[in-house]
């Protein structure tokens, strides 16, 4: 083998049996192994009888471990990079690691496997003639919001990871700015309680508002209905609601929302509509809907 190398090496996403014989192989002849979790990989080398040494290597270290690390691969080791799951370097720090050896001219090398955004993109049975994959979205409400809402134009389908603490509100999210789109939610894939939930947004919103989920989620969402008409924003109109709802006794925020949800105009747009500018003055530059 080669001396002086960083291995990436993709391991299973769940079942333990999905693991490559290249990548055994090269776990088993590394110099050492540089793993986000030591405890989930030790099960992986357990079952396969893998003593090579391990290290951490995850978020909170990586400042102080990558000149380590690098230091080891210059010095002529093989050293292979592993994260809890799938490819390390997507939506993970090994990312981080990879640039920093490419930086010091050094050899990376990756040996695939197991991908949870292909294996839930395949199973979802929504479009694969391209789609865009988003990592997780942001954490508050309004950042997320703003994230998908730049993707609504898109032809493609759109693939996320998410925690499953926020799932129920990222869906919800998705039921306002995508509405009537097909959505899936993948969970726990290749696991003993796999789950692939396939529907309407706004209906496999409603489905999972109040279950408690564990695990790993991917969150997909099919493109824009294909020669669907686009909804026609009547200024007018759209003031008239806004102003129906607030007075009424909604908030100004929670009147737009309901408006965009019924029309299924983007919040943004509604917003800008209801302030003053009619349909024709939406610009990029406009001030964007309250959080």
């Amino acid at each position: 083998m080669p001396d002086g190398r960083l291995v990436v090496c993709a391991t299973p996403i769940g079942n333990l049996g999905d693991v490559t014989l290249r990548v055994l192989e090269t776990l088993r002849a590394a110099d050492m192994v540089e793993a986000e979790d030591t405890r989930v990989t030790r099960k992986l080398f357990a079952r396969y009888e893998i003593k090579t040494p391990l290290e951490s290597y995850h978020a909170k270290n990586l400042e102080r471990r990558t000149p380590e690390v690098v230091a080891r691969v210059a010095s002529g080791q093989v050293v292979a990079l592993v994260s809890d799951a799938g490819t390390p370097g997507v939506s993970d720090p090994g990312a981080h690691l990879v640039d920093a050896c490419l930086a010091a001219g050094l050899t990376v090398e990756v040996q695939p496997g197991a991908s949870a955004i292909l294996a839930a993109l395949v199973a979802s049975g929504l479009p694969t003639h391209a789609f865009y994959f988003g990592g997780f979205l942001p954490r508050k409400a309004g950042e997320r919001r703003r994230a998908l809402e730049a993707l609504s134009g898109l032809d493609a389908t759109l693939v996320f990871y998410e925690s499953p603490r926020r799932t129920a509100a990222t869906l919800a999210t998705m039921a306002e700015v995508f509405p009537g789109r097909a959505a899936v939610v993948a969970r726990e894939l290749t696991k003993l309680y796999e789950e692939v939930a396939r529907g309407e947004v706004g209906a496999l919103s409603a489905a999972f508002a109040e279950r408690e989920l564990k695990g790993e989620v991917v969150l997909l969402v099919g493109p824009p209905l294909r020669g669907a008409a686009q909804p026609v924003a009547d200024s007018d109109d759209i003031r008239a609601k806004v102003e129906k709802a607030v007075a009424a006794g909604a908030s100004r925020k929670d009147a737009v929302r309901a408006v965009a949800t019924s029309t299924g105009l983007s919040r943004n747009e509604v917003y800008r509509i209801a302030v003053g500018g009619g349909a024709d003055e939406v610009t990029g530059r406009n001030a964007p809907a309250p959080d």
